[in-house]
């Protein structure tokens, strides 16, 4: 066994430095666009009176953001060479994110909507694994340049990580299906081309199999964007949607008949392993952050680093942050090498444990801090309010428990893919 770092990734990673240092962070400092990261950042980012959606000078900043790392190779590395992208698997990505994460705030790697000079596109990863070639052809491209974006519908009103109960519905007419239905925090709606539906087709509340997924533009008649939900991390882009006899053609239907499930185990296998490393990322850069002060700022006439009142949570926060990182890199690593499913429960494991590491990180620095780390001056808010969301999204950490017990006791797992 051996743990360390490839010499092509630790290069890899000293050339996105160069990269960031060169084109990305002139662009953050110029048109006073640190507005966009220092303490006025939440009110620099959100339009309020357009429902509190991103403002359009802030999304611009993060689209020129994404040309630059695009055009010099950076933004489509985890993607396959046949969309343009340099192949960086699991691991490769795992890493990057957390290098990137440990940075702090800033243009190269932006937490409240996670665009970063290297993507991450777990749509994209979906239609290349479940689309048609006509779908491919379609968005694939557009995707990746901004010119089409795709929501993603599964949770609704009265059904979040029960998805296996949603109660959007999709039936047959002819040539078509129409779909009736409503969706909450459906994500990007504010500015989206199309939307990613997932509606029961066949069988019966709680059956995995029988939900299917849909490709439906936002533009079709009976698609309503009713309001945006005002959330802990602002701007919001996370919308309630209403489908009222919404009719779409059977060329709109991404993936298999009633295994769309399969589509949304694909789009959070994604995220959460990715998640995880941005999170253990962050929490890093709090508990450096943390330990830097503490040697700096005197009480007392010490340095606060010499009481155990300040070195003990750091120490079982960086102990932590170890174990956790090795657990993410294991598991990314794995990911490369064997079929997901077969390691979903460690996967669940990462993705909770880092969200709650990096949360204990933000909070613990905001109280070594003291007075300053409550401010919008420090980043510390920032990060808790941004990883926060994720001890619910993408599964709640009690889901990803659930996922480890159905592996731990036999009752899901290899063999048993319910």
């Amino acid at each position: 066994m051996d743990f360390s770092m490839p010499g092509e990734l630790v290069a890899l990673l000293g050339e996105l430095d160069q990269f960031i240092e060169s084109e990305i962070v002139p662009l953050q400092q110029q048109d006073d666009n640190e507005r966009f990261f220092d303490h006025r950042r939440e009110y620099a980012r959100t339009d309020f009176e357009a429902g509190g959606t991103p403002r359009p000078e802030w999304e611009a900043l993060l689209r020129e953001m994404s040309r630059r790392a695009d055009a010099a190779g950076w933004l489509r590395y985890g993607l396959p060479v046949e969309v343009g992208g340099g192949g960086g698997g699991n691991f490769e990505m795992a890493v990057i994110r957390e290098h990137l994460a440990a940075k702090g705030l800033g243009l190269h790697n932006d937490l409240q909507n996670e665009a970063s000079v290297v993507g991450n596109f777990p749509v994209v990863h979906m239609m290349l694994e479940f689309g048609t070639e006509a779908q491919r052809q379609e968005f694939l491209q557009p995707m990746l340049t901004g010119e089409a974006r795709l929501g993603f519908g599964l949770t609704e009103p009265d059904h979040g990580s029960d998805a296996t109960w949603l109660e959007t519905t999709a039936v047959c007419d002819g040539d078509d299906w129409i779909i009736n239905g409503g969706k909450r925090f459906n994500s990007g709606m504010h500015s989206a081309t199309h939307d990613v539906i997932f509606a029961r087709t066949s069988g019966e509340p709680g059956d995995a199999r029988g939900i299917t997924a849909f490709v439906v533009p936002t533009s079709t008649p009976g698609f309503s964007v009713d309001f945006h939900w005002w959330t802990f991390n602002m701007p919001t882009d996370h919308a309630e949607v209403s489908l009222r006899d919404v009719r779409v053609p059977a060329s709109a239907m991404f993936g298999e008949e009633g295994r769309g499930l399969e589509l949304a185990q694909c789009f959070v296998h994604e995220n959460r392993i990715r998640q995880a490393a941005s999170g253990v990322g962050a929490a890093q850069f709090c508990i450096d952050r943390s330990v830097a002060y503490a040697r700096e700022r005197v009480t007392f006439g010490q340095p606060l680093a010499r009481r155990q009142a300040i070195q003990w949570p750091l120490v079982e926060l960086q102990t932590e942050a170890e174990m956790v990182r090795g657990l993410v890199r294991k598991t990314a690593w794995e990911m490369d090498r064997r079929p997901n499913f077969e390691i979903s429960d460690k996967v669940s494991m990462c993705n909770y444990r880092a969200n709650r590491l990096v949360c204990d990180a933000a909070d613990r620095a905001i109280q070594v801090h003291g007075g300053l780390g409550y401010t919008r001056h420090a980043p510390f808010e920032h990060i808790y309010r941004h990883h926060r969301r994720y001890r619910i999204t993408e599964g709640a950490e009690e889901v990803q428990m659930r996922k480890v017990a159905g592996y731990l006791f036999g009752f899901a797992g290899p063999g048993k893919r319910a």
